[in-house]
């Protein structure tokens, strides 16, 4: 919080030196105070001269993210003054808006994203977003106004029903391949599968968690077998093969759809 804004609670000059010198509070730079416990990467963006946005903003609002930034990224509004500051390895960003000290609002984090990540990270932390209701219609109609005009198609092909942001890459995925599938979709004996497609092909995308507890590994099996007495067949993928491995995946993938189109 700026100094400023403290005065507006009571806080006198004398009494912000005290609370420092305490260390109650730190002095981030001229003007600039946080608590301790404040977070490391919020803390530096401050002292940069501006807010936390991007894939660690992202995190931070509870968003998924495919990969986190390996430096604080931090938005300085449209020509915000940067500081130099101890370790400094900040990435700027300067876009229009009204920029606060601390963690960008999802809505702006989102739009920076693009910008450094690229489609597929935007469409997976958008979709999250979207499920979550952390954005809402005006935001999306903002969100898409403000992408280059060849990426706003993006926000027209999201879902807001998508479960994980493995689901949304796999999606993106197989549309750019010419691929469309059935989401969420409703079984008999075998309950919600992630996608259906040719409609004798199920797709699982398992999160990094799930074969780790043999419950839920027994629960899978359980209901491939199920889907195998429907005439399904099961391709199940985990976090490292989608996001490490993809040409493994995608082989996997066309050689299911052939076996299912004779």
């Amino acid at each position: 919080m700026r100094g400023r804004h403290l005065a507006s609670y009571g806080f006198t000059r004398r009494e912000l030196a005290d609370t420092v010198a305490h260390g109650e509070i730190r002095r981030i730079r001229p003007g600039v105070f946080a608590t301790p416990t404040a977070d490391i990467d919020v803390v530096a963006a401050a002292a940069h001269g501006g807010s936390l946005t991007c894939a660690r903003a992202l995190r931070a609002h509870g968003v998924w993210v495919q990969e986190d930034d390996e430096h604080p990224h931090v938005w300085l509004g449209a020509s915000g003054r940067s500081h130099t500051h101890t370790g400094c390895a900040c990435v700027e960003h300067y876009r229009p808006g009204t920029m606060h000290l601390g963690v960008t609002e999802v809505e702006q984090a989102l739009i920076h994203s693009y910008g450094c990540h690229g489609a597929e990270f935007f469409l997976a932390a958008f979709e999250s977003a979207w499920n979550r209701r952390l954005i809402g219609a005006s935001a999306i109609r903002r969100i898409r106004a403000a992408l280059p005009h060849g990426a706003r198609w993006l926000v027209d092909f999201a879902r807001s029903d998508a479960d994980s942001g493995l689901e949304s890459i796999i999606r993106l995925r197989l549309y750019l391949q010419g691929i469309s599938v059935e989401t969420q979709v409703t079984l008999p004996d075998v309950g919600r599968v992630d996608f259906v497609v040719a409609g004798r092909v199920i797709l699982e995308a398992d999160g990094r968690e799930n074969h780790d507890n043999p419950t839920n590994r027994h629960r899978d099996l359980r209901r491939d077998a199920a889907a195998s007495a429907l005439g399904f067949e099961t391709l199940r993928f985990d976090y490292a093969m989608i996001i490490h491995d993809w040409p493994t995946v995608l082989t996997a993938i066309l050689a299911a759809l052939a076996r299912a189109r004779p």
